[in-house]
């Protein structure tokens, strides 16, 4: 009787705890490392029971007017926000985050460190970590190995290899083309485009920050993307994000594609794309140095319950907890789990992560600074005026140079 008094009142307490847990509510963009997240919730919520994770997922272009709304009432309602590069230096610089650095030295075994350095550092402001990093969407070339293999072509490893190869790849009688290209106005077009630039040598700004995305060297580059845009890819592909360039992959009908690294093990699923699973690859970008973009975990300073918010973050962000969730198909961010053969088995195999380790060494994000989402919408814009034909690649980068001057000097 004695064991069951204590059951009871052990159920009694749990109950207890299950109605007055705490909702945590967290708001994420609808993509792949989200549906992780949602996995490893539970393993959290049982250590924890008196919080309860939700996630308020949405659309990348609904994210950030919520939490700026969120940022300036009284409470905000997001008891965790996840950022994305181009807003960190944004929402850190206007107090509307809370600074992690004493806690993060704080824990016992946390490893900050441990977090490849170019990602690592876009969470930091002013010398204080404001964001702890998430995943990464590092671009990477993928590419049909069987279609290479077959035409015994060598991967590419310079952009004007790439673009060569792409024509020569490309039917389009048969409908089969060298590159499925994201060549939307905005963010899609410079993420891609990037690339083609760095390649070069050539930025947006340069070590002195020095306007120079109107140089000769990113003329060329542009001029490079816009001759495989018109030779190698659909028409369509100007209006085209991931998810367009993502089916003609998934379709068959494209041999490569410049893309986030993630991307791969989509195209090698069975239940997404058949028999082709297991015949895409990936390398790095051809010239070596990508696009990196990066989303991290923060804590806004109005949340309601900065504490409660720390611990869930702290604990998705920990070395063991980061190994688990790369193990279910999330894009890594520690260099440990990047680098541990047990993920290499368990996850895409020892090529997939070594390459990721090539990339994210050098990688940089598209822009960095107080006014980083507008220059790059701007940029974005005028990027795809010229491989619209609306503006020659002289004009629409000019003036993206005029418009940058004015945006950074408000």
């Amino acid at each position: 009787m004695k064991r069951l008094g204590l059951f009871v009142s052990f159920l009694a307490v749990m109950s207890l705890a299950a109605l007055g847990a705490k909702t945590l509510t967290i708001i994420m963009e609808e993509v792949p490392d989200t549906d992780v997240i949602r996995q490893l919730i539970p393993e959290f919520e049982a250590q924890n029971p008196d919080l309860k994770i939700v996630i308020d997922a949405m659309p990348y272009e609904a994210m950030r007017d919520k939490i700026l709304t969120e940022f300036l009432a009284p409470v905000s309602s997001y008891d965790i926000v996840i950022v994305d590069n181009p807003w960190t230096d944004e929402f850190a610089a206007g107090g509307f985050l809370v600074d992690l650095t004493d806690r993060v030295m704080a824990l016992e075994g946390y490893d900050f460190e441990d977090f490849a350095k170019p990602i690592r550092e876009i969470g930091i402001y002013e010398g204080r970590i404001f964001g702890l990093p998430f995943y990464n969407y590092a671009l990477a070339m993928i590419v049909r190995q069987d279609v290479f293999d077959e035409a015994g072509i060598p991967i590419p490893t310079n952009i004007a290899d790439y673009v060569k190869v792409c024509r020569q790849l490309t039917n389009k009688e048969e409908g089969f083309y060298g590159a499925a290209m994201q060549a939307k106005r905005g963010y899609k077009i410079f993420e891609e485009g990037k690339n083609y630039m760095y390649a070069l040598g050539a930025d947006v700004f340069d070590d002195e920050g020095n306007i120079v995305i109107n140089s000769h060297l990113a003329k060329a580059a542009l001029h490079l993307y816009i001759a495989n845009l018109e030779a190698a890819a659909p028409k369509g592909a100007i209006n085209w994000g991931f998810d367009e360039a993502f089916r003609l992959m998934a379709a068959g009908k494209a041999a490569t594609m410049i893309t986030y690294n993630w991307m791969l093990p989509s195209l090698n699923n069975p239940e997404k794309t058949g028999e082709l699973a297991g015949k895409f690859a990936f390398y790095e970008v051809p010239g070596g140095k990508a696009v990196l973009g990066a989303w991290y975990w923060s804590i806004p300073r109005n949340a309601a319950d900065i504490e409660a918010s720390w611990r869930f973050i702290s604990w998705v962000t920990s070395k063991a907890v980061e190994k688990k969730r790369v193990i279910l198909g999330g894009a890594p961010v520690r260099m440990s789990v990047l680098k541990d053969p047990k993920v290499w088995e368990k996850g895409y195999g020892k090529q997939y992560y070594l390459t990721l380790v090539k990339i994210l060494e050098d990688a940089e994000p598209l822009v960095r600074g107080l006014h980083a989402e507008e220059i790059i919408e701007t940029v974005g814009l005028e990027m795809n005026n010229a491989a619209a034909g609306i503006k020659t690649v002289d004009k629409a980068l000019d003036d993206a140079a005029k418009a940058i001057a004015e945006i950074i000097g408000k």
